[in-house]
């Protein structure tokens, strides 16, 4: 982050965006920090809300003259909510901003070709700084590396148990992680059992853990993911549940074939890491089996769709599929 850099002259204007949290906050302390080092933040910061704050207000303590500092600090959070002409007052002030604020505006998402993120973006290339959240597939590794800081180590295993209760929104990662180190005695390293006995399950699964348990012909799992799972349309997990069935009708045909990994990612357009379980899957099916459950896919959606109860239907539908019962 250039603002970390002593030697880098402060720009008018930052833009913090990206989904995770923890690193916005990062971030915005590190701004903080340097800030302070020229005068009293106390007397020369406003901290804003984008879902209520008025453009022309925004403006107006940006172009208000630091008390007893160099600098000032004007934070706006919540910046992908401002309404079109509060954006636009913006966009206008940046285009000859303060030259003692600096404007932290942090989103956690807020599209490139928006005219604020161009506005920004313009001021320099350190002016937006990129808060993307880290791969799910690296995110224990991130969990791990955490855990280092708060004065613990963790196995893979209670790294990946600890997403599985907690999410992945990495706030709550290192909330978590704080709690499980204050409570951990001892040197080795925190277990998933540790982590489990920890902590609340808090996260609902995400609908892919739903459709991988399905695939996997896990009845026990899917059940378990469905029931935690609140917010998820049945409607669109029946679509996805049916896409997972053409994805393992591919990985069978590619089999016969004698098509290895590669080519089944190729086939469907995915990376090879979104398929590496494919072909196991593909196994746990016979090629009837896989034609039947599609065909059922298709009456159970249009038995949702004709006003029966979405959710007895989509679960009836899982359960045939996974506990192999006969189809009818």
């Amino acid at each position: 982050m250039a603002t970390s850099k002593k030697n880098d002259a402060l720009l008018p204007a930052y833009l913090v965006v990206g989904e995770d949290s923890l690193k916005r906050q990062a971030v915005l302390a590190r701004l903080r920090t340097r800030l302070s080092a020229l005068g009293d933040m106390e007397f020369n910061s406003d901290d804003l809300d984008g879902e209520t704050a008025v453009g022309a207000d925004i403006v107006t303590s940006c172009n208000t003259i630091p008390f007893a500092s160099d600098a000032r600090l004007v934070y706006v959070r919540n910046a992908e909510k401002l309404k079109k002409t509060d954006s636009e007052a913006l966009v206008a002030y940046l285009k000859s901003p303060c030259p003692s604020t600096v404007l932290a505006l942090e989103a956690e998402k807020l599209a490139k070709n928006t005219r604020l993120y161009k506005a920004v973006a313009a001021l320099g290339k350190t002016a937006v700084i990129d808060c993307a959240p880290p791969k799910r597939v690296e995110l224990p590794r991130q969990v791990r590396a955490m855990a280092v800081t708060h004065g613990v180590t963790f196995t893979d295993g209670a790294a990946v148990k600890l997403i599985e209760l907690v999410g992945e929104d990495t706030v709550h990662l290192d909330s978590e992680i704080r709690k499980i180190a204050l409570a951990h005695r001892g040197t080795a390293a925190v277990t998933d059992a540790e982590v489990a006995s920890l902590t609340a399950r808090t996260a609902e699964p995400k609908p892919w853990e739903l459709v991988d348990a399905f695939a996997a012909r896990d009845l026990r799992a899917s059940l378990d993911c469905l029931s935690r799972m609140e917010s998820a349309s049945p409607h669109a997990l029946i679509a996805m549940c049916a896409s997972r069935l053409r994805e393992l009708m591919c990985a069978q045909a590619m089999a016969r074939r004698g098509s290895g990994l590669p080519g089944l990612a190729q086939a469907l357009k995915l990376p090879d890491w979104r398929v590496k379980n494919h072909p196991k899957w593909a196994r746990l099916f016979t090629a009837e089996e896989l034609r039947a459950a599609l065909a059922s896919a298709r009456d159970a959606e249009q038995a949702m769709k004709s006003g029966s109860d979405a959710d007895a239907v989509f679960r009836d539908w899982l359960i045939a599929i996974t506990s192999r019962r006969p189809l009818v």
